[in-house]
């Protein structure tokens, strides 16, 4: 039974009484609330007055207006493994960066380690945000075959958002991103810009379809574009500020590097090479392995050839190929480590072989590949990967060559 009768142990409190339809209202209460206004808007125009005398009211932000001779450049996904690495080249050739990452798959750990190369105001900021409110950047094929839908909205519906922005904001220069696996299987190698375009995954798909909507858009467009078409990227700075920390939910699907680097530190059991049963000299695929370094520098090297209402595409590799197997050797080598290599059956969406013919870059761009050793390569990247075994997360162990 529910008693809803009260026992009151305190007088009522003074308040206004209902009579006849009409309110009468304590004066003492209602001397109370017009005292509580006043203060407040007392304290707020204080406020008002404290932030526009303020430097950084009255002062636009650096990254808000256009200076003579300087170049300010938006990095998507510049928290990430290649994005870091550009954004370092970018700061140290006097440029104003912009990092936009939601950190998805980014690390924090990164831009931390640019602020601190670049403290001065005006040099880098952060913006951590979603492109089209969806996850970060995704380029991985083994994880495109399963998640197909994930893929096409992230590359190709965000390329589209990007595109929107920087029509509607006078942005006028564009350099993209692409792969080699918009390339699919070639008949013939190696791979020139002109090689038709199958896809045979949805990463590469995805990427083709990007591509198609920035010629587009380019063809009623005073846009600068550039389309610079990776194949596998390797290795870290040379000067041991950045590296590759994938997060562990997505090392089954990331690069053979960061797997063999996680055998010799005994993180996983061994290295899986999946398909030796194609149509190579060893059985296993053959790649075309460009550091990250040399990666980097073909995109400032297109930045500074991008011309208005021109669009340039290029393939950026080193122009070799390497067997996987040929690839573990060397990693074996850069190590000093014994990794147990198992062999299994073939990864959806793979491809046998490809390589690229850098020529027309090395001759409209004069951009060629430095860091060819393959074996250098995997041991700086390795270094970094013994000073950070948990990414950026850990203070990082003393680096030896």
């Amino acid at each position: 039974m529910l008693n809803f009768n009260r026992a009151r142990n305190q007088p009522r409190p003074n308040r206004s009484v209902p009579f006849g339809g009409m309110d009468y209202a304590d004066p003492k209460r209602k001397s109370n609330v017009v005292g509580k206004i006043l203060l407040a808007a007392t304290l707020t125009a204080l406020c008002i007055l404290m932030l526009k005398q303020s430097s950084n009211f009255t002062t636009p932000s650096p990254f808000s207006r256009h200076e003579p001779g300087v170049i300010h450049v938006l990095v998507t996904g510049g928290a990430g493994y290649i994005g870091s690495h550009a954004a370092l080249r970018l700061l140290k050739d006097s440029h104003r960066v912009t990092i936009v990452d939601n950190l998805s798959r980014g690390n924090l750990g990164a831009v931390k380690v640019l602020q601190e190369q670049f403290p001065e105001p005006g040099r880098l900021q952060f913006i951590y945000a979603d492109l089209g409110d969806a996850k970060a950047t995704v380029a991985y094929v083994g994880e495109s075959t399963l998640e197909p839908l994930r893929y096409y909205h992230n590359i190709t519906s965000n390329t589209l958002v990007v595109l929107e922005a920087m029509a509607a904001h006078g942005v006028n220069t564009l350099i993209y991103s692409s792969t080699c696996a918009t390339y699919g299987e070639p008949e013939t190698m190696p791979i020139t810009e002109q090689t038709p375009q199958v896809p045979i995954n949805p990463y590469g798909k995805a990427k083709k379809m990007a591509e198609d909507i920035i010629l587009d858009f380019s063809k009623n467009s005073e846009m600068a574009v550039m389309i610079l078409r990776y194949f596998n990227v390797i290795g870290s700075d040379p000067e041991g500020r950045l590296g590759e920390a994938p997060r562990p939910e997505l090392r089954e699907h990331g690069r053979i590097s960061g797997a063999c680097f996680d055998a010799a530190l005994g993180v996983i059991p061994g290295l899986k090479v999946k398909g030796t049963d194609y149509k190579t000299a060893d059985g296993t695929c053959v790649r075309d392995y460009i550091d990250v370094t040399d990666l980097v520098d073909a995109h400032v090297k297109a930045l500074n050839k991008a011309t208005p209402g021109k669009v340039g595409i290029y393939n950026v590799g080193t122009g070799k190929g390497r067997s996987v197997k040929e690839f573990v050797e060397a990693c074996k080598k850069a190590t000093g480590g014994k990794i147990k290599v198992e062999y299994l059956a073939r990864r959806p969406g793979d491809y046998a072989e490809v390589y690229s013919d850098p020529s027309k870059i090395n001759r409209e761009l004069n951009w060629t590949a430095k860091y060819t050793n393959l074996q250098e390569s995997l041991r700086i990247a390795w270094r970094w990967q013994k000073a950070h075994r948990n990414g950026y997360g850990t203070t990082p162990l003393a680096m030896a060559s």
